[in-house]
């Protein structure tokens, strides 16, 4: 199924060239096989929320004292700890991703190097270099980094994402609590996510 530009503009308001993003999406969705109504629905639902409609390309990392809290109790535990961090994003993002997802500790910078990038905010050192090997590119960090911000490799991403988990099958299930658990860890934006997607099925005629 090839996308139109009037369905992209329905699915993803928030964009001001929907030709330029119809193009793109026509481009790589055929090649990762999202090409049903469920399947393309469920995809723009969950890009446009974690991009806002794929003009957010980059994580906002630039969190109050009072987020930092809420988000990652774990990290900072006191209300002193997060204060420090504040309105710091690469502060932050080193503090939070560090040590996991492939990750060295908070000192080495990997958590800003490898923050969240892309349609669906690739996030970590493992996640950038198993991208980077599907798609033949060299392990270069920097480039990968700026490959994710652009709409060709934004979307290219998320392609990779979804096929590496196995996400049309959860979408032609309808089941957008899954997917959504899978891209974010758990349930963050919901409601946004369902709204999005019963909008995204309609504009493509699917049921």
């Amino acid at each position: 199924m090839q996308l139109t530009e009037e369905q992209v503009r329905k699915c993803l308001p928030g964009f001001r060239w929907p030709a330029v993003l119809t193009r793109h999406l026509n481009l790589h969705l055929p090649k990762s096989g999202i090409d049903s109504a469920r399947e393309l629905a469920e995809f723009l639902a969950q890009c446009g929320h974690e991009s806002l409609d794929f003009t957010r390309l980059e994580e906002n990392l630039d969190y109050s004292a009072d987020a930092l809290r809420r988000m990652w109790p774990r990290r900072f535990q006191t209300d002193e700890s997060a204060a420090a961090y504040a309105r710091r994003p690469e502060m932050i993002a080193n503090k939070v991703y560090a040590d996991r997802m492939g990750n060295g500790p908070e000192a080495g910078g990997d958590g800003w190097r490898f923050h969240g990038r892309g349609a669906i905010q690739l996030t970590g050192h493992d996640n950038y270099a198993a991208f980077a090997a599907a798609r033949g590119l060299r392990f270069d960090p920097e480039a990968i980094a700026g490959y994710l911000t652009t709409i060709p490799g934004a979307i290219d991403s998320a392609c990779w994402f979804w096929t590496a988990h196995g996400l049309n099958a959860l979408s032609e299930a309808g089941n957008v609590e899954a997917v959504t658990r899978v891209i974010n860890g758990g349930l963050t934006g919901i409601e946004d996510r369902r709204a999005r997607y019963a909008r995204c099925l309609k504009a493509l005629g699917g049921t």
